[in-house]
C-alpha cells in the first residue's frame, strides 16, 4: 500500500503491441495527465510473455528453475503497483491475446496473484462505433475472476472516428476524460 495518497503508482497494460497504436497513446496520455502524486507506469513487454503454460509456471516453484524474465518483470511491476489501468482495443469482438495472456500470468498463484484485491479499471478504443465495449467488458470479467478488484464504474470507450484524426493528447475532451479516469482509479487505492 502507498504511504499516503500522494505516492500512488498505477500500472498501465496496453492491449495493442503496435508502437503507434492509439491505445498506447491513450496509456501515455494517462501518464502525462495523471494528477499530482500519481504515477502511471506503462508496462513494456506484454508481447514478450510466453503463452501461459502451467508447466512453465510450476517450474517457478522448483528452486533449480526460474520463470521467464518477462513473466518476472510483469508480476514484479504488478506487485509494486497500487492499482492497474488496462488500455485495450477490441479484436474481433473480444480481448486481444496479449491482454488475456497477461491476465493468465497475473492470476497465478491461484487466489494470490500479483493484482489480488488491487483496484483495476479498463478503458480504450477501437474503430467500431462502440469503442471496444465488448472487449472492455470481457477484460473486466476476466480480471475480476483473476482476483483484481475491478472498478465497474470507471469506464471510457473511445470510438476512433470521434478523434477526428487527432492524436489523443491533442483531443481536449479525451485528455480530460483520461485524467478523470486516473484520478478516480487513484481514489480507489486504500
Amino acid at each position: 500500500m502507498p504511504e499516503s495518497k500522494s505516492d500512488i503508482t498505477i500500472l498501465a497494460l496496453v492491449g495493442s503491441l503496435r508502437a503507434a497504436s492509439i491505445n498506447r497513446k491513450v496509456a501515455e496520455l494517462a501518464a502525462a495527465v495523471a494528477p499530482r502524486g500519481v504515477t502511471v507506469e506503462v508496462f513494456e513487454g506484454l508481447g514478450e510473455l510466453p503463452f501461459y503454460n502451467e508447466e512453465i509456471d510450476d517450474a517457478v516453484n522448483d528452486a533449480a528453475r526460474q520463470a521467464p524474465a518477462p513473466v518476472v518483470a510483469l508480476r514484479s511491476a504488478a506487485q509494486r503497483a497500487d492499482a492497474a489501468l488496462v488500455v485495450t482495443p477490441e479484436y474481433n469482438g473480444s480481448i486481444p491475446a496479449v491482454v488475456k495472456n497477461a491476465i493468465d500470468w497475473l492470476s497465478r498463484p491461484f487466489g494470490d496473484g500479483a493484482l489480488k484485491a488491487k483496484p483495476l479499471a479498463v478503458i480504450g478504443g477501437s474503430m467500431g462505433r462502440y469503442g471496444g465495449v465488448w472487449a472492455h467488458d470481457e477484460t473486466r470479467k476476466s480480471f475480476g475472476i483473476a482476483g483484481a478488484r475491478v472498478i465497474e464504474a470507471i469506464k471510457l470507450s473511445v470510438p476512433f472516428p470521434t478523434l477526428e484524426g487527432k492524436a489523443p493528447a491533442e483531443h481536449a475532451e479525451l485528455s480530460a476524460n483520461v485524467r478523470d479516469v486516473v484520478g478516480k482509479l487513484a481514489a480507489e487505492v486504500s
